[in-house]
């Protein structure tokens, strides 16, 4: 692909790096792809620093036993499986590929290398969430310092110039827009036929989900062709979009923006007086660990809310004993993500054709105003259809997970199964968030720490969604239902691929790390271009939202 080609023209070496740059970004994924691309388009000279490596997409593995959704058996993109743990609730060290480690892809296009690609803008609720439910005991629930009207024109700019397919109706009292979107929605397929039936017998609203995937030539990248295999792997026919083949070729063809691949970001350095001054970096060399001050102007934080938040608690000095940022003890604090409901449906024929992209129909009808409920989500049908995926997802009672009965129930079950789920709005507490630990990776890091679960009040709005995706599923036709009720689970840690919250926006220092443009409180030129931002994060995939305030961060800091 020709993107690829311009991306690996503009990777430094560690020798090559220069010793200064007008702007460093740190993190080459959704937010720092985008504030790359808005920064040396407007004449700034950038280098993004990126701890993964630039993997081609012939080098990302189509394994269905190794890849970013199943990643029990290694996974497709990073960070190394060795030297790279995270601590996590009872002081067990996991590795990258450990469920509970809350990987998000390590690789030159972070997460968007292997995402889903659904593209939701967070209702307009989702920014007041206090003002409408007011505050749960034991929740660090608030408002956000904007407004979906502040952020509405960057997501129209996000859709039209990274490319989103969707339909224009469908959803209800979504927010106002101004324009639809740029590329048609996907195609129908047997599920999304049954499924619109049932919503329509239940007086539910539906439409096709709006997904950051072509659905036609767009922008000098070809059309989906219809693999299925978009959760997990890197498109074979580069018709999904994401930072690697949008925003960051555009940043290097200003001819202002390098890049330096497999370098961690261990440190902020700072001056004499306390100000942020560039980054203190670490490579292998030969198996050799080598160091470096890099030094910039100004500095962007697009790491994602674990790596972002642990690498402020590691800048510590004696302007900053705590961490920058930190002052206030808010730095980590708020870690969220999303619980995903699901139930499954056997339909009385056969359904699953493994077409992608994936999900097809979806319905928000209850993101809001779910009486008992706060907040909610988005409930549609199924993404990821891998035969080995199906195998580990809950089964009926009574099948087993080997032997003659589990390979009967694969051989129909599979193609005649539906599973709806979605996203549902978490509700933050302080008490979930991320620390140093003691251990250190293979940089000489301390490693992130995650303690804290996920609010009771969450789970009771996970559960009331799963009853809807029961209801959904059998007015569509279903003969046999089943799924885990969230009724009878314990509370769990949160984070994962959505994860968010850990530097959230504010007006009031002493309860929040950045202001409403993502400066970090009491520091001119350092900002945040990532999920961490968040205050809350919405009952839908975040990704439009992270790439929309990236893009107005950092229109800002132009």
């Amino acid at each position: 692909f020709a993107n690829e080609n311009i991306l690996q023209q503009h990777i430094v070496t560690w020798r090559m790096v220069a010793d200064e740059y007008e702007t460093i970004v740190v993190g080459a994924g959704a937010g720092g792809g985008i504030a790359a691309g808005v920064l040396a388009e407007a004449g700034q000279t950038v280098l993004v620093i990126e701890r993964g490596h630039w993997l081609p997409t012939a080098a990302l593995s189509r394994d269905h036993l190794r890849n970013h959704r199943l990643s029990r058996h290694g996974h497709n993109t990073g960070p190394d499986l060795e030297g790279n743990p995270r601590e996590v609730l009872d002081g067990q060290l996991v590795p990258p590929h450990h469920g509970a480690y809350q990987n998000n892809a390590m690789t030159v296009g972070g997460g968007t290398r292997v995402y889903g690609a659904q593209a939701w803008r967070f209702h307009p609720k989702d920014f007041q969430m206090a003002s409408v439910y007011g505050v749960p005991e034991d929740s660090s629930l608030a408002d956000w310092p904007l407004q979906y009207e502040d952020l509405a024109p960057f997501y129209e700019r996000v859709e039209w110039e990274v490319g989103v397919a969707g339909s224009d109706t469908g959803f209800g009292d979504q927010g106002n827009r101004v324009r639809g979107y740029p590329m048609p929605p996907v195609p129908a397929n047997p599920s999304s036929e049954l499924l619109q039936r049932g919503a329509a017998r239940l007086g539910w609203g539906t439409a096709p989900a709006p997904l950051l995937i072509n659905t036609r030539p767009y922008l000098g990248r070809s059309a989906c062709v219809q693999c299925g295999e978009c959760v997990g792997f890197a498109c074979p026919s580069n018709s999904k979009n994401g930072s690697h083949n949008t925003m960051l070729p555009r940043a290097f063809a200003t001819g202002n923006c390098a890049m330096l691949t497999g370098t961690q970001v261990t440190s902020l350095a700072v001056d004499p007086a306390g100000k942020v001054s560039g980054v203190i970096v670490r490579t292998l060399v030969d198996g050799v660990l080598e160091e470096k001050l890099i030094r910039a102007r100004r500095v962007v934080l697009a790491a994602g809310a674990i790596e972002t938040a642990r690498l402020l608690l590691n800048s510590r000095s004696a302007h900053h004993p705590n961490g920058i940022g930190n002052h206030s003890d808010q730095v980590g604090r708020h870690l969220q993500g999303h619980l995903y409901p699901a139930a499954y449906g056997r339909m009385s024929g056969d359904i699953q054709d493994n077409r992608g992209p994936g999900v097809s129909i979806a319905t928000c009808d209850f993101n809001h105003g779910n009486p008992g409920i706060v907040g909610g989500g988005m409930l549609a049908n199924e993404f990821v259809v891998l035969p080995i995926i199906f195998w580990n997802k809950p089964r009926p009672e009574g099948v087993p997970a080997w032997g003659a009965a589990n390979k009967q129930y694969m051989r129909h079950a599979y193609r005649q199964a539906c599973q709806i789920t979605g996203p549902v709005q978490e509700i933050p507490q302080a008490t979930a968030r991320v620390t140093l630990s003691k251990t250190r990776d293979q940089m000489g890091m301390p490693v992130a720490k995650l303690s804290g679960t996920v609010h009771p009040e969450s789970y009771r709005t996970a559960e009331f969604m799963r009853q809807k995706a029961m209801a959904w599923l059998q007015a569509a036709g279903a003969t046999e239902l089943w799924g885990q009720s969230y009724a009878t689970l314990p509370l769990r840690l949160t984070g994962g691929q959505h994860q968010a919250g850990t530097c959230r926006m504010g007006d009031d220092p002493q309860t929040s790390v950045a202001d409403k443009w993502g400066r970090v409180h009491g520091h001119e030129n350092l900002f945040i271009c990532d999920g961490s931002l968040h205050v809350t994060n919405g009952g839908f995939n975040p990704v439009l939202t992270i790439m929309a305030l990236a893009w107005r961060n950092a229109q800002a800091i132009a």
